[in-house]
């Protein structure tokens, strides 16, 4: 795929994703965080754009080859956290940033429409990936300042020691990431041929666009994933118990319908509102259905743009 339109891709992926509404606890467009308005997520799409074109120019360069270590995985997501951060003086893409690189690095190495061989060219880049891709994410966390991260035994990315140990140990960017997939689905994710993405975000965004609209396409993708996967952030942020009871809510939720039936369109309002006011932001869910969304359009333009 050409990096021009993986590029477009990814940043309509990222625009789209905060737009949906009213996708229950995150900004969307008819509600700001105190420290974080739509324009800035919206801005954030926009910029990473040529970061995504590196990506999908890299993954391209490489195609014929057997070794994806020099894509860099770490050191784009660095410069598109760095670019980000020009623009917004907070984090609004950390967890996309992170899942769409990966994918744009595929793209770029798929001549054909091949969604199987993208995910494949995904999981070989991750695992392919560096130490210094690893240091690089450390500096793109430390640039983003996610919430919730809390302090971990290993590598924790707050101890500044951890990046000299990285690189003496040789732990790579897959290694940190597979030590935290225990308790963050971004990290699993990205370890275990993105499951979520491809088994359960993508095909109920493509079916439900079928018969309904964009946005509701982007927010009943975002409720079947949160109502499979407790959300991690806010398991970070607000304990296990909470994140298992809003993964339940949308379960319920999603049984009358989610969307796409009055019931259902009514009761995600409720639990919008609640969430707002409880201050539970089901992030990485947000990301995850960023990521969705990114296969959805590969498999939606690949035929109509090229």
């Amino acid at each position: 795929m050409k990096p021009s339109l993986v590029a477009k891709i990814a940043q309509m992926a990222a625009a789209l994703e905060v737009s949906g509404y009213p996708k229950p606890g995150n900004v969307h467009r008819t509600q700001n965080f105190h420290d974080m308005s739509f324009e800035d997520f919206i801005i954030s799409a926009i910029v990473i754009g040529d970061t995504m074109h590196e990506a999908a120019e890299r993954g391209a360069r490489l195609r014929d080859e057997l070794d994806f270590s020099p894509i860099k995985v770490g050191n784009l997501i660095l410069k598109a956290i760095k670019e980000t951060r020009k623009w917004v003086s907070t984090n609004t893409n950390l967890g996309i940033v992170m899942l769409l690189t990966p994918l744009a690095s595929a793209a770029g190495m798929i001549t054909e429409k091949d969604l199987q061989g993208l995910r494949e060219a995904v999981n070989k880049i991750m695992l392919q990936t560096t130490p210094q891709d690893a240091v690089d994410l450390y500096e793109a966390i430390a640039i983003a300042q996610p919430g919730g991260m809390g302090k971990r035994d290993q590598f924790d990315v707050n101890d500044e020691k951890s990046k000299d140990r990285i690189m003496e140990e040789k732990v790579t960017l897959f290694d940190v990431l597979k030590l935290s997939s225990s308790w963050d689905l971004i990290a699993r994710e990205l370890t275990s041929s993105m499951p979520i993405t491809f088994n359960i975000g993508f095909p109920t965004f493509k079916e439900t666009h079928k018969t309904a609209d964009m946005n509701a396409a982007i927010v009943q993708t975002f409720l079947t994933i949160l109502s499979n996967f407790p959300d991690t952030l806010i398991q970070r942020q607000h304990g296990k118990d909470v994140a298992e009871k809003v993964t339940k809510e949308a379960r319920e939720i999603l049984d009358k319908g989610g969307i796409l039936t009055e019931q259902g369109l009514k009761a995600l309002k409720s639990l919008d509102r609640k969430l707002q006011k409880q201050d539970i932001n089901p992030g990485t869910t947000a990301d995850l259905t960023a990521s969705s969304i990114m296969i959805g359009l590969i498999d939606y333009y690949w035929d109509k743009i090229e």
